[in-house]
Parts: C-alpha cells; sequence; structure tokens
C-alpha cells in the first residue's frame, strides 16, 4: 500500500475520486499502478476534469488496460487526445499475475479508486480488488453509517 504524502506537499493532487465504488464494491485490496498517457491528456489534468466513475480496469494478454475513464480535451493542444480511448496501465508482473488470479474468480472486478498525482508529480491511479455487493448488502452498510452518526450525536449531546 502507498503512503500517503504530507498536506503540505505541493506537488500531490486528487484528480479524479471514484466515491461511489465503496458503495457498490466491498474492496478487499487496492493497488496502486502508474498510467501511460501522452502530453495533452497530462496537461489537461492539471486544469479540467476528468472522470473516472463509469471505468473499469481489465487484465487481457498479460497487460492491464483501463477502459472508459474520461480525460477532457486540452484546447491549446497541437495532437489532441482521444476522451475514452483505452490507456495501459503499469504494474509489476507479481501484481499483475496476482490480479489476473482475483479477477478469475467468481464475482471480482478492479474498480479504480482515485486518479491523482503523487509527491512527485506523476499520475497514478488507485485500483481496488472488489467483489460487487447485493442489495441487501449496501442497505447493511448504510444503515451501520447512519447507526455510527446518531451515536457520535447522541455522545456529543450526553
Amino acid at each position: 500500500m502507498a503512503k500517503k504524502p504530507a498536506k503540505a506537499d505541493p506537488n500531490y493532487k486528487v484528480i479524479a475520486e471514484n466515491r461511489r465504488a465503496r458503495f457498490d464494491y466491498a474492496i478487499e485490496d487496492d493497488i496502486e499502478c502508474g498510467i501511460i498517457l501522452t502530453g495533452s491528456e497530462v496537461k489537461s489534468l492539471r486544469e479540467n476534469p476528468s472522470n473516472i466513475a463509469e471505468s473499469y480496469a481489465a487484465v487481457e494478454d498479460g497487460e492491464l488496460w483501463l477502459v472508459n475513464s474520461y480525460i477532457a480535451p486540452y484546447d491549446r493542444a497541437m495532437f489532441k487526445h482521444e476522451e475514452r480511448r483505452r490507456r495501459k496501465l503499469l504494474a509489476n508482473k507479481r501484481e499483475l499475475s496476482r490480479m489476473w488470479n482475483e479477477t478469475q474468480r467468481k464475482g471480482m472486478t478492479l474498480v479504480p479508486l482515485v486518479l491523482y498525482f503523487n509527491h512527485k508529480g506523476i499520475v497514478k491511479i488507485k485500483l481496488g480488488i472488489a467483489k460487487g455487493k447485493k442489495n441487501h448488502d449496501k442497505r447493511e452498510t448504510e444503515a451501520k453509517r447512519d447507526w455510527g452518526r446518531q451515536k457520535q450525536r447522541l455522545l456529543k449531546q450526553g
């Protein structure tokens, strides 16, 4: 697992976050991966919005790919990029084989959690190895969260 950099670090910046992932999936483990981008994509990530909410990662032919992620077009670029192209992710062989084994199990998937600039200013993505939740699991999670909030209110009052 990657260490979280200090808050004062000027290079660390969250670009896009998939907030819905923890609600829809039970995250078992997370992995930090690099991502291969073109120059206009990196410049666009520094200025324009992006979205990883509808995207997913897949292991195909021994390579890891990020599918259906959105990076807004960069207007001042000489060579424009496709907004929703497949982007190759970088992981070592051991992590890649582990991810492939996990996704072959029933119901496991690779879900992007956060896209960010790390403390060196390099774009990284955090993938979660997750299992989809059923509706009753989602209700149970929401009930626990509500009870935690109510308990905090009661402790604060009393």
